[in-house]
């Protein structure tokens, strides 16, 4: 069976609706990546990753494949991460198996305010519901060298020790804890990322990064036909022009956009910022253009308060 050897550029760029073929980096090893461990097997139909599509040899016509989606949660001045809590929380619920790597903050941390949502984090893990990779742990434990030493097996976050900066220890990672099992009875598998700017600072390139997250989609939305939740920090005004690139490159390829902003007046204690939700319309080739639509919220101690733009209950 033939393999995959690249990025077909051109027809990426047709299928995010990207006109400036500068913006996908043509004829860059960012957009073509030839490593063979990112290789998969496909059929002779003209294969994008990247959006989850296929491409008719005999009518050249798109077809949208069967997957799951890719979520892209965005914060700019302030922080998002209320957006991951109500997630995790969410697919739990709903009785999903989610591959959770969470390299911002601990399983404690996580698991109080699951709590506070009506999750328990640890019985899911015990019931093997969750897979939970603590990066903060697992950095430590590389930089003092007990990760081997415990499991015996190579950590995910295993480039912070070498000198390549590939992500491939990481995609294993996902891979194996997201694909099925002949026991296993839940409902779909759900990659969760918080946050995926602290790969960045850990020395992985824009490339790794990307490159993880393209592979990640084929084979969890739509090999596994599951769900990804990822989280990025970004700043219009930043001067960190790797990050930026791949919050831009990650926007282009997103199914659903969360974008949560601070109010650019400043802090207020009944309106704590403003949520752009950009259904991307554009993405299904039929010519219209993404839906976007704004709201304002508050956060409460166990949920959050969402309203229209001048409504909240300060003003009226």
């Amino acid at each position: 069976m033939p393999s995959l050897q690249g990025w077909q550029v051109e027809e990426a760029a047709a299928c995010v609706g990207v006109s400036d073929m500068s913006l996908l980096n043509a004829g860059d090893t960012r957009c073509c990546p030839a490593k063979a461990f990112w290789q998969f097997p496909t059929s002779s139909c003209s294969f994008c990753p990247v959006a989850c599509r296929w491409k008719e040899p005999e009518s050249g016509v798109w077809r949208e494949r069967a997957g799951g989606k890719f979520t892209l949660l965005r914060d700019t001045r302030t922080d998002g991460s209320f957006l991951v809590h109500h997630f995790l929380s969410f697919y739990l619920r709903a009785g999903c198996k989610v591959c959770f790597v969470a390299l911002l903050q601990s399983f404690s941390h996580y698991n109080i305010i699951a709590q506070k949502l009506g999750v328990s984090l640890t019985a899911a893990k015990e019931r093997g519901q969750l897979v939970f990779l603590e990066g903060l742990k697992s950095c430590l434990d590389l930089w003092f060298g007990e990760e081997e030493k415990q499991s015996g097996q190579p950590s995910p976050l295993q480039f912070i020790s070498e000198s390549a900066s590939d992500l491939k220890a990481l995609f294993d990672f996902v891979r194996v804890s997201l694909t099925p099992a002949g026991s296993d009875s839940w409902k779909g598998p759900v990659l969760l990322v918080d946050d995926l700017s602290v790969l960045l600072s850990l020395g992985a390139t824009p490339v790794a990064v990307l490159d993880f997250i393209h592979y990640c989609r084929v084979v969890v939305c739509s090999q596994l036909k599951g769900n990804i939740v990822v989280l990025v920090h970004s700043n219009e005004d930043s001067e960190d022009e790797e990050n930026e690139l791949v919050v831009n490159s990650l926007c282009h390829h997103s199914d659903l956009i969360l974008w949560v902003e601070g109010l650019v007046t400043g802090f207020c204690k009944d309106v704590h910022g403003q949520i752009k939700i950009i259904r991307r319309v554009s993405l299904e080739l039929t010519g219209e253009q993404d839906v976007v639509q704004i709201y304002q919220y508050k956060i409460q101690d166990k949920n959050v308060t969402f309203f229209a733009r001048g409504l909240s209950a300060a003003v009226l």
